[in-house]
Protein backbone atom coordinates (compact mmCIF):
# COMPACT_ATOMS: atom_id res chain seq x y z
CA UNK A 1 0.00 0.00 0.00
CA UNK A 2 1.58 3.59 -1.11
CA UNK A 3 2.41 5.43 2.09
CA UNK A 4 1.70 8.89 1.13
CA UNK A 5 4.06 10.49 4.40
CA UNK A 6 6.95 8.60 3.46
CA UNK A 7 6.89 9.77 -0.07
CA UNK A 8 6.57 13.11 0.89
CA UNK A 9 10.03 12.88 2.80
CA UNK A 10 11.73 10.70 0.34
CA UNK A 11 10.41 13.50 -2.62
CA UNK A 12 12.04 16.01 0.26
CA UNK A 13 15.22 14.40 -0.06
CA UNK A 14 16.52 15.63 3.29
CA UNK A 15 20.53 16.36 4.00
CA UNK A 16 22.21 17.08 6.99
CA UNK A 17 23.75 20.94 7.27
CA UNK A 18 25.15 20.75 10.32
CA UNK A 19 24.96 19.58 14.09
CA UNK A 20 26.25 20.87 17.15
CA UNK A 21 26.15 20.44 20.89
CA UNK A 22 25.18 23.87 23.30
CA UNK A 23 25.33 24.06 26.86
CA UNK A 24 23.91 26.24 28.42
CA UNK A 25 24.42 28.72 32.21
CA UNK A 26 22.63 30.90 34.16
CA UNK A 27 20.67 33.24 32.18
CA UNK A 28 21.25 32.81 28.51
CA UNK A 29 19.15 33.22 24.82
CA UNK A 30 20.05 33.01 21.26
CA UNK A 31 17.67 34.22 18.29
CA UNK A 32 17.34 32.84 15.02
CA UNK A 33 15.62 34.24 11.89
CA UNK A 34 16.14 31.81 9.21
CA UNK A 35 13.45 31.19 7.34
CA UNK A 36 13.25 28.11 5.64
CA UNK A 37 16.10 26.55 7.23
CA UNK A 38 14.43 23.28 8.91
CA UNK A 39 16.11 22.60 12.47
CA UNK A 40 15.41 20.29 14.88
CA UNK A 41 16.71 20.41 18.42
CA UNK A 42 16.88 17.42 21.12
CA UNK A 43 17.39 17.99 24.89
CA UNK A 44 20.15 15.68 26.25
CA UNK A 45 20.34 16.95 29.76
CA UNK A 46 18.23 19.63 31.66
CA UNK A 47 15.45 22.29 30.69
CA UNK A 48 15.15 25.39 28.59
CA UNK A 49 12.24 27.45 26.99
CA UNK A 50 11.30 27.57 22.88
CA UNK A 51 9.38 30.30 21.44
CA UNK A 52 8.42 30.47 17.84
CA UNK A 53 7.00 33.37 16.52
CA UNK A 54 3.01 32.68 15.89
CA UNK A 55 3.01 30.32 18.57
CA UNK A 56 2.92 29.90 22.09
CA UNK A 57 6.33 29.37 23.48
CA UNK A 58 6.83 25.97 25.18
CA UNK A 59 9.37 24.87 27.60
CA UNK A 60 11.29 21.68 27.00
CA UNK A 61 12.59 18.90 29.05
CA UNK A 62 15.14 16.17 29.05
CA UNK A 63 14.36 13.64 26.28
CA UNK A 64 12.28 16.00 24.16
CA UNK A 65 12.90 16.58 20.35
CA UNK A 66 11.78 19.50 18.30
CA UNK A 67 11.59 19.88 14.67
CA UNK A 68 10.58 23.07 12.68
CA UNK A 69 10.18 21.91 9.31
CA UNK A 70 10.43 26.00 8.07
CA UNK A 71 11.92 28.04 10.65
CA UNK A 72 10.54 31.26 11.27
CA UNK A 73 12.29 33.34 14.07
CA UNK A 74 12.99 31.46 17.00
CA UNK A 75 14.21 32.00 20.03
CA UNK A 76 15.86 29.30 22.66
CA UNK A 77 16.26 30.55 26.29
CA UNK A 78 17.11 29.77 29.87
CA UNK A 79 14.07 29.03 31.63
CA UNK A 80 15.16 31.81 33.85
CA UNK A 81 13.60 35.03 32.65
CA UNK A 82 16.31 37.27 30.17
CA UNK A 83 16.24 40.69 28.62
CA UNK A 84 17.73 42.19 24.83
CA UNK A 85 21.11 42.10 26.40
CA UNK A 86 21.17 38.13 27.05
CA UNK A 87 20.60 37.48 23.40
CA UNK A 88 23.41 39.65 22.84
CA UNK A 89 26.08 37.48 23.97
CA UNK A 90 27.75 34.90 21.22
CA UNK A 91 28.10 31.44 22.08
CA UNK A 92 31.72 30.92 22.86
CA UNK A 93 33.23 27.63 21.20
CA UNK A 94 34.81 24.61 23.64
CA UNK A 95 35.07 22.33 20.92
CA UNK A 96 34.87 21.16 17.61
CA UNK A 97 30.79 20.98 17.52
CA UNK A 98 30.25 22.32 21.28
CA UNK A 99 29.38 25.48 22.18
CA UNK A 100 28.59 27.41 25.78
CA UNK A 101 25.96 29.68 26.41
CA UNK A 102 25.15 32.36 29.43
CA UNK A 103 27.53 32.05 31.80
CA UNK A 104 30.81 30.06 31.32
CA UNK A 105 31.92 28.72 34.60
CA UNK A 106 30.82 26.20 36.90
CA UNK A 107 28.58 23.43 35.35
CA UNK A 108 25.77 23.49 32.93
CA UNK A 109 21.90 23.75 33.30
CA UNK A 110 21.23 22.28 29.98
CA UNK A 111 22.60 20.56 27.06
CA UNK A 112 21.41 20.63 23.89
CA UNK A 113 21.96 19.00 20.59
CA UNK A 114 20.57 21.40 17.50
CA UNK A 115 21.18 21.26 14.39
CA UNK A 116 19.50 22.08 10.58
CA UNK A 117 18.57 20.17 7.55
CA UNK A 118 18.69 20.72 4.10
CA UNK A 119 15.39 19.94 1.89
CA UNK A 120 17.51 18.91 -1.86
CA UNK A 121 13.30 19.50 -3.68
CA UNK A 122 12.64 22.58 -5.59
CA UNK A 123 9.34 21.84 -4.65
CA UNK A 124 10.20 21.91 -0.57
CA UNK A 125 8.03 24.76 -0.03
CA UNK A 126 5.12 23.03 -1.18
CA UNK A 127 5.67 19.50 0.53
CA UNK A 128 6.60 21.72 3.93
CA UNK A 129 3.61 23.51 3.50
CA UNK A 130 1.71 20.02 4.16
CA UNK A 131 3.25 19.55 7.24
CA UNK A 132 3.18 21.32 10.77
CA UNK A 133 5.07 24.85 11.84
CA UNK A 134 6.14 22.87 14.77
CA UNK A 135 6.55 18.89 15.60
CA UNK A 136 7.38 18.76 19.17
CA UNK A 137 7.58 14.86 20.89
CA UNK A 138 8.19 14.42 24.83
CA UNK A 139 10.68 11.92 25.55
CA UNK A 140 11.26 9.78 22.97
CA UNK A 141 14.17 7.85 23.05
CA UNK A 142 14.00 6.58 19.56
CA UNK A 143 14.06 10.06 17.96
CA UNK A 144 16.67 11.09 20.12
CA UNK A 145 19.14 7.90 19.04
CA UNK A 146 17.83 8.90 15.56
CA UNK A 147 19.68 12.29 16.10
CA UNK A 148 22.68 11.14 17.88
CA UNK A 149 23.43 8.50 14.95
CA UNK A 150 22.49 11.54 12.37
CA UNK A 151 25.74 13.70 14.48
CA UNK A 152 28.43 11.20 14.22
CA UNK A 153 27.09 9.93 10.99
CA UNK A 154 27.99 13.65 9.52
CA UNK A 155 31.34 14.06 11.54
CA UNK A 156 32.70 10.91 10.31
CA UNK A 157 34.59 10.18 7.09
CA UNK A 158 33.10 6.90 6.65
CA UNK A 159 32.84 5.21 3.07
CA UNK A 160 28.70 5.82 1.94
CA UNK A 161 28.56 8.56 4.16
CA UNK A 162 26.04 10.08 2.23
CA UNK A 163 23.84 7.04 1.40
CA UNK A 164 23.96 6.47 5.06
CA UNK A 165 23.09 9.84 6.01
CA UNK A 166 20.06 10.41 3.62
CA UNK A 167 18.46 7.27 5.09
CA UNK A 168 18.85 7.84 8.45
CA UNK A 169 17.16 11.56 7.94
CA UNK A 170 14.08 10.41 6.36
CA UNK A 171 13.60 7.96 9.04
CA UNK A 172 13.66 10.47 11.31
CA UNK A 173 11.50 12.66 9.83
CA UNK A 174 9.10 9.86 9.06
CA UNK A 175 9.36 9.05 12.65
CA UNK A 176 8.67 12.91 14.35
CA UNK A 177 6.07 12.97 12.07
CA UNK A 178 3.87 10.55 12.77
CA UNK A 179 4.95 10.87 16.25
CA UNK A 180 2.57 13.67 16.28
CA UNK A 181 -0.21 12.60 13.92
CA UNK A 182 -3.52 12.88 15.06
CA UNK A 183 -7.11 14.79 14.42
CA UNK A 184 -5.76 17.13 16.82
CA UNK A 185 -2.91 17.73 14.62
CA UNK A 186 -2.39 21.60 12.70
CA UNK A 187 -4.34 21.23 9.07
CA UNK A 188 -2.06 19.23 6.70
CA UNK A 189 -1.03 15.79 5.78
CA UNK A 190 -0.81 14.19 9.41
CA UNK A 191 -4.19 15.65 10.16
CA UNK A 192 -5.54 14.39 6.57
CA UNK A 193 -4.08 10.87 7.36
CA UNK A 194 -5.15 10.82 11.08
CA UNK A 195 -9.05 10.95 9.46
CA UNK A 196 -9.23 7.29 8.47
CA UNK A 197 -12.12 7.94 5.47
CA UNK A 198 -9.35 11.22 4.23
CA UNK A 199 -6.62 8.43 4.55
CA UNK A 200 -8.52 6.34 1.80
CA UNK A 201 -9.05 9.03 -0.51
CA UNK A 202 -5.41 10.79 -0.06
CA UNK A 203 -3.64 7.13 -0.64
CA UNK A 204 -5.83 6.67 -3.29
CA UNK A 205 -4.31 10.14 -5.28
CA UNK A 206 -0.98 8.64 -4.16
CA UNK A 207 -1.22 5.02 -5.55
CA UNK A 208 -2.95 6.07 -8.91
CA UNK A 209 -2.32 9.50 -10.05
CA UNK A 210 -3.14 8.93 -13.57
CA UNK A 211 -6.86 8.60 -12.55
CA UNK A 212 -9.03 11.06 -14.18
CA UNK A 213 -10.12 11.93 -10.13
CA UNK A 214 -13.25 14.11 -9.59
CA UNK A 215 -14.50 15.08 -6.22
CA UNK A 216 -16.78 13.02 -6.58
CA UNK A 217 -15.24 9.59 -7.16
CA UNK A 218 -12.78 10.55 -4.09
CA UNK A 219 -15.87 11.02 -1.91
CA UNK A 220 -16.99 7.92 -3.26
CA UNK A 221 -13.25 6.52 -2.11
CA UNK A 222 -14.22 7.67 1.29
CA UNK A 223 -17.38 7.29 1.64
CA UNK A 224 -18.57 10.67 2.26
CA UNK A 225 -21.09 12.64 0.08
CA UNK A 226 -19.19 15.42 -2.34
CA UNK A 227 -19.95 18.31 -0.18
CA UNK A 228 -19.09 16.56 3.35
CA UNK A 229 -16.29 15.23 1.84
CA UNK A 230 -14.92 18.44 0.56
CA UNK A 231 -15.61 20.56 3.48
CA UNK A 232 -13.68 17.91 6.11
CA UNK A 233 -10.75 17.59 3.40
CA UNK A 234 -10.62 21.16 3.14
CA UNK A 235 -10.59 21.75 7.36
CA UNK A 236 -8.03 19.03 7.80
CA UNK A 237 -5.65 19.16 4.82
CA UNK A 238 -5.55 22.96 4.33
CA UNK A 239 -5.99 22.93 0.88
CA UNK A 240 -8.98 21.64 -1.31
CA UNK A 241 -8.85 17.92 -2.38
CA UNK A 242 -8.45 18.86 -6.53
CA UNK A 243 -5.78 21.79 -5.03
CA UNK A 244 -3.92 19.02 -3.44
CA UNK A 245 -4.06 16.25 -6.17
CA UNK A 246 -2.60 18.85 -8.61
CA UNK A 247 0.48 19.91 -6.26
CA UNK A 248 1.38 16.24 -5.91
CA UNK A 249 0.99 15.54 -9.09
CA UNK A 250 3.46 18.51 -10.32
CA UNK A 251 5.85 17.14 -7.80
CA UNK A 252 5.84 13.98 -8.89
CA UNK A 253 6.31 15.40 -12.33
CA UNK A 254 9.24 17.61 -11.15
CA UNK A 255 11.04 14.86 -9.89
CA UNK A 256 10.47 12.75 -12.51
CA UNK A 257 12.04 15.60 -15.00
CA UNK A 258 14.87 16.63 -13.07
CA UNK A 259 16.27 12.77 -13.04
CA UNK A 260 15.69 12.84 -17.18
CA UNK A 261 14.75 9.10 -17.44
CA UNK A 262 12.05 10.02 -19.59
CA UNK A 263 10.67 12.24 -22.17
CA UNK A 264 7.37 14.86 -21.46
CA UNK A 265 4.82 12.60 -23.00
CA UNK A 266 5.73 9.80 -20.26
CA UNK A 267 5.85 12.59 -17.46
CA UNK A 268 2.29 13.44 -18.64
CA UNK A 269 1.25 9.92 -18.33
CA UNK A 270 2.75 8.45 -15.17
CA UNK A 271 0.94 11.69 -13.44
CA UNK A 272 -2.32 11.55 -14.91
CA UNK A 273 -2.42 13.52 -18.26
CA UNK A 274 -3.92 12.55 -21.71
CA UNK A 275 -1.00 13.91 -24.00
CA UNK A 276 2.18 15.92 -23.88
CA UNK A 277 0.89 18.96 -24.75
CA UNK A 278 -1.90 18.93 -21.94
CA UNK A 279 0.29 18.43 -19.53
CA UNK A 280 2.49 20.85 -20.47
CA UNK A 281 -0.38 23.64 -20.49
CA UNK A 282 -1.08 22.54 -16.68
CA UNK A 283 2.81 22.42 -15.93
CA UNK A 284 3.53 25.83 -17.46
CA UNK A 285 0.60 27.01 -15.68
CA UNK A 286 1.51 25.75 -12.25
CA UNK A 287 5.27 26.15 -12.43
CA UNK A 288 5.92 29.38 -14.45
CA UNK A 289 7.94 27.37 -17.56
CA UNK A 290 7.61 24.84 -19.76
CA UNK A 291 8.85 20.94 -18.82
CA UNK A 292 11.26 21.17 -21.44
CA UNK A 293 12.64 25.13 -19.76
CA UNK A 294 12.02 23.13 -16.49
CA UNK A 295 14.48 20.16 -17.45
CA UNK A 296 16.56 22.81 -19.60
CA UNK A 297 16.98 25.01 -16.16
CA UNK A 298 17.27 22.00 -13.90
CA UNK A 299 20.75 21.07 -15.80
CA UNK A 300 22.38 24.34 -16.20
CA UNK A 301 21.96 25.05 -11.86
CA UNK A 302 23.33 20.81 -11.46
CA UNK A 303 26.44 21.24 -9.44
CA UNK A 304 28.06 18.44 -7.14
CA UNK A 305 26.14 18.20 -4.12
CA UNK A 306 28.70 19.98 -1.10
CA UNK A 307 27.93 18.54 2.57
CA UNK A 308 28.35 21.77 4.54
CA UNK A 309 29.29 20.68 8.67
Amino acid sequence: MTDPLAEVVTLLKPGARFSKVVNGAGRWGVRRSEVGQPFYCVVLEGSSRLAVDGLTPIVLDAGDFVLIPAAYDFTMSSLAPVTSKHFDIAPVALAPGEFRVGTQSGPSDVRLLVGHLVFGSPDAALLVSLLPQLVHVRAHKTLTTLVQLVGDESRAQRPARDVVLARLLEVLLIEALRSTAGTTAPPGLLRGLADERLAVAIRRMHESPTQAWTVAQLAKEAALSRSAFFERFSGAVGVAPMEYLLGWRMAVAKDLLRRNECGVGEVAQRVGYSSGSTFSVAFTRHVGVSPTRYVQEQKQSAAPAVLQL
